[in-house]
């Protein structure tokens, strides 16, 4: 009994405190999240290709990219689908992309984009025109149905999904009954143009704060201004 005693007592404690005990546990689902944020971004200006498409109200979002690429002295260069300008700013990579599918088929040019630079879904940002909304009027959501705008329905059918961030810029509905495409089709009157310099200039805000402080304080920022 006393010598059972005396080996229980002599035996050699484990360390409690060694540099491996005092390492945090990391588990294996824990560093699958860990993931490198993608600062690149795909602008999305959604218009018709044509002359004749260059100054209408359906073409807003051509015309949207287009003020910002002169503003920061960038070049449109011919792709694959569309014509695009990199634009970069504060560490972000900007690919503004102009399709050059008709807006009925813009879904193509996103997907192929998209996918070419590997862009992640939340770090798209379409800009099309609205008629449910007063000229100049910002709405900007992270998903949405296409209400009923050709470009967005494509887009929706390509991707497979709605959620993806739209700017929609109020382009208003003073048109009479059957006037509809005309409308759309149409190009700004003297009062919308002489407004549309400065919604331009926030046009181009949007986007940089899109990509540099994230979707929420876009909407936060921009909405209903």
């Amino acid at each position: 009994m006393i010598k059972w005693i005396a080996k229980l007592f002599s035996s050699t404690p484990k360390e409690e405190n060694t540099e491996d005990n005092m390492k945090p546990e990391v588990h294996e689902h824990q560093k699958n999240n860990i993931k490198s944020v993608s600062k690149k971004y795909l602008i999305v200006g959604l218009g018709n290709i044509g002359a004749e498409y260059v100054n209408t109200r359906h073409n807003i979002g051509f015309k949207v990219l287009d003020f910002l690429a002169k503003k920061e002295g960038l070049l449109f260069e011919t792709v694959k689908l569309g014509s695009m300008a990199e634009y970069k700013f504060k560490g972000r990579t900007f690919f503004l992309l102009k399709p050059n599918t008709y807006m009925n088929l813009s879904g193509k040019a996103v997907k192929y984009w998209m996918d070419k630079e590997n862009i992640p879904l939340e770090n798209i940002l379409v800009i099309t025109d609205d008629l449910n909304l007063s000229f100049g009027t910002i709405r900007i959501k992270p998903k949405g149905s296409d209400g009923g705008h050709n470009g967005l329905k494509n887009i929706n059918l390509v991707l497979n999904t709605q959620n993806y961030t739209r700017y929609r810029f109020g382009i208003s509905d003073q048109f009479k009954k059957g006037q509809q495409v005309d409308y759309v089709l149409g190009e700004w009157n003297a009062d919308e143009e002489a407004k549309l310099q400065e919604r331009l200039e926030v046009s181009a805000e949007i986007i940089r704060t899109f990509g540099t402080a994230g979707l929420e304080n876009t909407m936060t920022t921009f909405n209903g201004k």
